[in-house]
């Protein structure tokens, strides 16, 4: 679940979205007895994104890169729409500054996209004052439902350990030798 409203941006952070669809690579037993994947740290599962219309620039971005990867659906409101760069600009005389918009953003299809429209939520929520002044986040509700019902419909696999090896009951024939056990393969 990410919650990427009021990101009013400043990079376009596509390395979010290349965390967010890492694969299951491999697990790892640990002599504990607890188990970690390959990668570690990655969510395996379902997501989704809530937006609202005060993310912009990256913030319109996240959520567009988010879509575009088919990573879940997008709640909320539709996004700011300033989806522009700005750099580079010297300071005034004053201390003051002045900027304007250097880096316009088009898709691969060669459409200009996001600047001026936003990136429109897949699942539309409000959230009112009243909700906001009284704890209550049906955005963040709906979100959650959403990530809940995608995991009774496909729930994750678990990982299915292997059989612990007995090296000691093997036949040793072209077989290395345990650790430690001195025999080398060899049959005594």
């Amino acid at each position: 679940m990410i919650d990427e409203r009021f990101n009013g941006g400043g990079s376009a952070a596509d390395y979010v979205i290349d965390y967010l669809r890492r694969p299951l690579q491999n697990y790892w037993l640990t002599r504990e007895g607890k188990d970690f994947t390959t990668p570690v740290g990655a969510i395996f599962g379902p997501n989704a994104m809530i937006i609202n219309m005060y993310a912009g620039s990256g913030g319109d971005a996240l959520p567009w890169y988010f879509r575009d990867a088919k990573l879940g659906p997008l709640v909320g409101t539709r996004t700011w729409g300033g989806l522009v760069g700005i750099y580079d600009y010297p300071q005034l005389m004053d201390g003051g500054s002045v900027t304007a918009p250097r880096v316009a953003f088009y898709n691969r299809t060669g459409d200009w996209d996001v600047e001026n429209h936003g990136v429109a939520p897949d699942v539309e929520v409000e959230i009112t004052p009243k909700d906001w002044a009284s704890g209550h986040d049906p955005q963040l509700e709906k979100a959650v439902a959403l990530v809940m019902d995608s995991i009774k419909k496909n729930p994750q696999p678990v990982a299915k350990r292997p059989a612990f090896p007995n090296y000691h009951n093997q036949a040793t024939e072209g077989v290395p030798a345990a650790a430690g056990s001195g025999s080398a393969g060899h049959k005594h």
